[in-house]
């Protein structure tokens, strides 16, 4: 299996339960109702990405523009199957989004991510690094403020593209 055997689409509505087997299988994610990434492949289309071997999903990134920053793509969930770990999946799917058309005008790059979740501070730190960004983080959604004690604090990470809203080099 090679990476070019991996194909990335927009999602369609009918890939919703595929997507929701996908995030299921790919612990620690929190995960959705299946009608929830229904919606995303239905409603989010242009800012979701699917990633297929074989015509199976291994790879999924849920996000979305952020209505009151139409210039910070939100990127809500990133799933990477067993199948495909270690192939720099999640990165190849970030580069992907982002050099959609409907990304055209994205500067920032935004996630939440809790501290031990060293998996995805692995992935949004080396894509700023490749791309060239800047990566600073907050606590935003706090434990006891917004989670009533029963989750860890979510960081906004926030990746500042070049000024001109390009990626440098990717690769």
């Amino acid at each position: 299996m090679t990476n070019d055997d991996i194909t990335f689409r927009k999602p369609v509505s009918e890939d919703g339960a595929a997507i929701w087997e996908l995030v299921r299988a790919c612990k620690p994610l929190d995960e959705n109702s299946m009608y929830c990434n229904l919606i995303q492949c239905d409603h989010f289309a242009d800012t979701c990405i699917l990633a297929e071997l074989a015509g199976e999903p291994v790879g999924w990134i849920s996000g979305y523009i952020r209505p009151d920053e139409p210039e910070t793509l939100f990127v809500w969930q990133v799933a990477v199957s067993e199948l495909a770990r270690g192939r720099g999946l999640g990165s190849k799917m970030l580069r992907n989004l982002l050099a959609r058309e409907e990304c055209a005008g994205v500067s920032r790059m935004q996630t939440t991510i809790t501290r031990d979740n060293e998996a995805s501070w692995a992935l949004f730190s080396r894509f700023a690094e490749k791309v060239g960004g800047d990566l600073e983080d907050e606590p935003h959604f706090k434990r006891d403020d917004h989670f009533d004690g029963a989750h860890a604090t979510e960081h906004m990470v926030t990746i500042t593209l070049t000024e001109d809203g390009e990626m440098q080099s990717a690769a």
